[in-house]
């Protein structure tokens, strides 16, 4: 029988139950185990998809179309797996479901309650993981924190998944986190055992505490830890705040985390765990490299966990090539207003991700602009794509006029118009083009040579596309679209011809990144990066000198 490994957290929220879970589901599929994760998540909207970045950070999508909690980007990139739309359960659509039935009148008469239905319904959806995919262990984690009355059907439906499935088969991991008082220079424990009482009043009795902290956690706080909450000291695992985000598998290792895990569930492990690859991969991360400066330019980039998966993307492609990436936050509403151009001195690449809506998007066309004239390598993304061949639409017809019908719906140059099959919908949430779409890739082109393939597959997620009425006199102007769907009939990848590297995809590859796979689109963007700052490295130099020989 599937095993089942639910988190819940204590004390704060963000306090690291996503990562937690990720590391877990790394370290049991180095035992050789099938691993599977799920978030449940407390909110009433169906999905985060309509959610603003600044309430929910990342919108993360699924190779079938799922727009989720951005914690499913750590157990993708983690774990290295795929994850699907029954990985990602809100409060909003277990209740749609349920009224859906209740109106349809699958429960004849009945009256509806939160127990059992609401309840039901979160159990049917984790097992529904569990079944689809066929796997040995589920790992499901909920959203928020105990105490949240939000987050209560979803803790009783934990609780009944013992008795449902037996003791043997369900594993409950508390992670909490250890406040530091600086004025008597120690950690306190009171917190997390006020936490665990809440967690036990529900019914719910912790099998593995995760105690975090931002500073060294003695042992006679993992004793008081594990006296006042009824676990076992060695499962109490003190968890200090790491460095290195990918070093958190290691050191739960070292803890011995997964041994317990595979212990109490009865588990017998299919092979020798074997982290020899990650932690070559970490020492890799480790090793000091020369730093490079990519500029990413966006509109919400006060919260950088909004383009969580575009950051961890730039790392991964930085680490393989041999540079320490310093990302350059600039807001592109700065730029619309001519502020923050001196952020991009020493630029040696640009990123201009997705996004909607009006707002900050002529600061993104500055900006690819900028990166069009002065030959600095830039990736687009999404919007990141549009944007560029909008700017590149007004250079050549010499006007402000080319536009998106996102931003101008009477622009008397379309450049970026609606997806026909677009126009009629009146519901905004779960109705774009989403999920992975094949993309067949032009011989010869640059994105042709950073994947190294004729075909790929990558995950989507938008309404507007690029206008075909203006594919001749873009391509006039050097514009190549070097990536179709397979008809021919959609731009899925442009690129500038005459340029180191320009290119832009509509669809989202920082999605598909992984810490020991780079996407190729990055590792292109960070090998282009590269040569531009080898490049401009002998005339800085030179500078340096001869300011040098003025001062003497």
């Amino acid at each position: 029988m599937t095993k089942f490994i639910f988190f819940t957290g204590g004390v704060v929220s963000s306090v690291g139950k996503g990562v937690t879970a990720a590391a877990l589901g790394r370290l049991l599929k180095a035992r050789g185990f099938t691993v599977m994760a799920q978030k449940l998540d407390p909110y009433i909207n169906v999905d985060p998809g309509t959610m603003s970045p600044y309430q929910h950070g990342e919108v993360f999508v699924t190779e079938d179309g799922a727009e989720t909690d951005l914690d499913l980007g750590h157990y993708e990139r983690f774990i290295d797996i795929n994850l699907n739309q029954a990985s990602n359960v809100t409060t909003g659509g277990v209740y749609a479901e349920v009224i859906a039935r209740e109106r349809r009148g699958d429960y004849l008469g009945g009256t509806i309650q939160v127990i059992p239905h609401i309840t039901n319904e979160i159990k049917r959806c984790i097992h529904a993981v569990a079944d689809k995919n066929g796997v040995d262990v589920v790992l499901v984690e909920v959203g928020g924190t105990v105490g949240d009355i939000e987050s209560l059907p979803f803790m009783e439906a934990l609780r009944q998944m013992r008795s449902d499935v037996g003791r043997e088969n369900t594993l409950y991991v508390h992670v909490t986190f250890l406040p530091y008082i600086g004025a008597s220079n120690e950690l306190k424990t009171k917190p997390t055992q006020h936490s665990v009482r809440e967690l036990r009043g529900i019914g719910i009795q912790p099998d593995v505490i995760i105690a975090r902290a931002d500073h060294d956690i003695p042992k006679e706080h993992i004793n008081k830890i594990s006296l006042f909450c009824d676990v076992r000291q060695e499962a109490v695992i003190p968890a200090k705040t790491s460095e290195i985000l990918y070093n958190i598998p290691v050191l739960l290792a070292e803890t011995g985390l997964d041994q317990i895990v595979v212990d109490r569930l009865g588990l017998a492990s299919k092979q020798e765990p074997d982290l020899s690859i990650w932690k070559g991969m970490i020492e890799e991360i480790r090793r000091p490299k020369p730093p490079i400066r990519i500029g990413l330019v966006g509109k919400y980039v006060e919260l950088h966990d909004a383009y969580m998966s575009v950051r961890e993307a730039l790392y991964h492609a930085g680490h393989a090539n041999n540079r320490k990436v310093e990302i350059e936050w600039i807001h592109s509403n700065d730029l619309e207003r001519d502020k923050g151009w001196e952020r991009f001195t020493d630029l040696d690449g640009v990123v201009v991700p997705g996004g909607f809506g009006e707002r900050g998007v002529e600061g993104k066309i500055l900006a690819a602009k900028w990166a069009r004239e002065t030959q600095v390598p830039y990736l687009g993304l999404c919007l990141g794509m549009q944007v560029m061949c909008i700017e590149l639409a007004r250079y050549i017809l010499n006007s402000d006029e080319p536009n998106s019908t996102e931003f101008d719906s009477q622009t008397e140059h379309p450049v970026i118009s609606l997806m026909p099959d677009q126009h009629e919908l009146a519901d905004m949430g779960g109705t774009m083009r989403l999920g992975a779409y094949p993309c067949e890739l032009v011989p010869g082109t640059k994105a042709a040579q950073a994947y190294g393939e004729a075909a790929v597959s990558e995950r989507h997620r938008h309404r507007w596309e690029f206008n075909n009425s203006y594919r001749d006199r873009l391509g006039e102007a050097g514009m190549v679209f070097s990536g179709l769907s397979p008809n021919g009939r959609l731009v899925e990848i442009a690129e500038l011809a005459d340029h180191p590297f320009m290119l832009g995809s509509q669809f989202h590859p920082e999605f598909k990144s992984r810490p020991n796979h780079p996407h190729p689109l990055f590792m292109a963007l960070l090998a282009a990066a590269v040569e531009h700052q080898e490049a401009r490295l002998p005339q800085v130099e030179r500078i340096v000198e001869q300011v040098n020989e003025l001062e003497f």
